[in-house]
């Protein structure tokens, strides 16, 4: 992938659903213990191997790196969403539909991808997306997993377009 710039458009509503989402994301990393039996948290934490012993050893001098990564991509997003996530209590306020530009570098465009897909495999686990057609696209509750599959496959598309 690119080192270009990607300028995303976003609704000031949508950057703020998107920044509580990524901060839920980093409240689950830092106050779930990895050992806990979490499915979500292991399934931010694949085996490496498919031994069971090979894949313990690696999993336990792996796992709190990779974890930190993760909290450190979340905090990057969050960062890149600042004031463009900023809106009012007032749900009749017109600035929460007001569109604003998000600029990302490779390197934080990068840190978006992984967190997006990261959040999106923590759901996937919640609502129980092992295979595709576990998904329920009439389901209400699969929005916000269906929002960030769009939201990723648009950063997927911008950061490969070689126009």
């Amino acid at each position: 992938m690119s080192d270009r710039t990607v300028i995303m458009e976003v609704a000031r509503l949508e950057a703020a659903h998107l920044a509580d989402l990524v901060t839920q994301f980093d409240d689950l990393l830092r106050e779930t213990d990895v050992r806990s039996g979490d499915p979500a948290i292991e399934r931010l934490v694949p085996p490496g191997y498919d031994d069971t012993d090979a894949a313990r050893e690696f999993r336990a001098l792996t796992e709190a790196d990779l974890l930190e990564r993760r909290r450190s991509d979340a905090g990057i997003v969050l960062a890149s969403l600042g004031e463009a996530a900023a809106i009012s209590d007032d749900p009749d306020d017109p600035a929460l539909l007001e569109m604003v530009t998000i600029r990302l570098d490779g390197a934080t465009a990068r840190a978006w991808l992984r967190t997006l897909a990261a959040i999106r495999l923590v759901l996937a686990t919640r609502l129980g997306i092992a295979r595709p057609e576990d998904h329920d696209s009439d389901d209400p509750r699969f929005g916000v997993y269906d929002w960030l599959g769009y939201r990723l496959d648009g950063l997927v598309a911008a950061m490969d377009d070689e126009d």
